[in-house]
């Protein structure tokens, strides 16, 4: 019987190209789950789960932003960090042909294109984050600087304010 060779994502591919050490954690996910249920599955605290949401300003120019799975993104922080008037969500029937990922396995690492990616300023106050590899059914850890090197993303305040 012969050993099942773990199949490499773009990802994952571009970190170790960039000699970036990560982790590569696999489950079973057939359809989308949102990131608290991947942070449950793989019994992963919440605040070190980063979800990648992808939007388009006004200008028409598309931004991806970075941030915890219990967090929502604050579009007018958004907005200005992204320097545009306005932000919206990408709609998800245009998510693939932009970025070349899906739903569930969207990552800011190896999109098609380089896009402005700004990832909430809570990822510093973490050792490792746990991102999407690219796939569904696969996470990567890895160390928030070396994220920021990887998908050429900065820090910023766009996460809402809790109540």
């Amino acid at each position: 019987m012969g050993r099942e060779k773990e199949t490499k994502t773009n990802a994952m591919r571009i970190l170790e190209k960039m000699r970036i050490g990560f982790t590569h954690y696999s489950y079973d996910c057939n359809e989308f789950m949102d990131g608290l249920e991947t942070a449950d599955m793989l019994n992963l605290p919440h605040e070190q789960v980063f979800k990648t949401l992808v939007t388009v300003g006004n200008s028409k120019d598309y931004f991806v932003f970075v941030i915890p799975v219990e967090e929502e993104l604050d579009m007018k922080k958004a907005a200005k960090a992204a320097g545009e008037k306005s932000i919206s969500m990408l709609p998800l029937k245009d998510l693939t042909a932009v970025t070349g990922y899906v739903r569930g396995g969207c990552t800011a690492i190896g999109m098609k294109k380089q896009f402005k990616t700004i990832i909430s300023g809570l990822a510093e106050r973490q050792d490792q984050i746990y991102i999407s590899a690219g796939k569904l059914g696969a996470q990567l850890r890895l160390r928030p600087t070396d994220f920021c090197r990887a998908a050429g993303a900065d820090y910023g305040d766009v996460t809402a304010e809790r109540n």
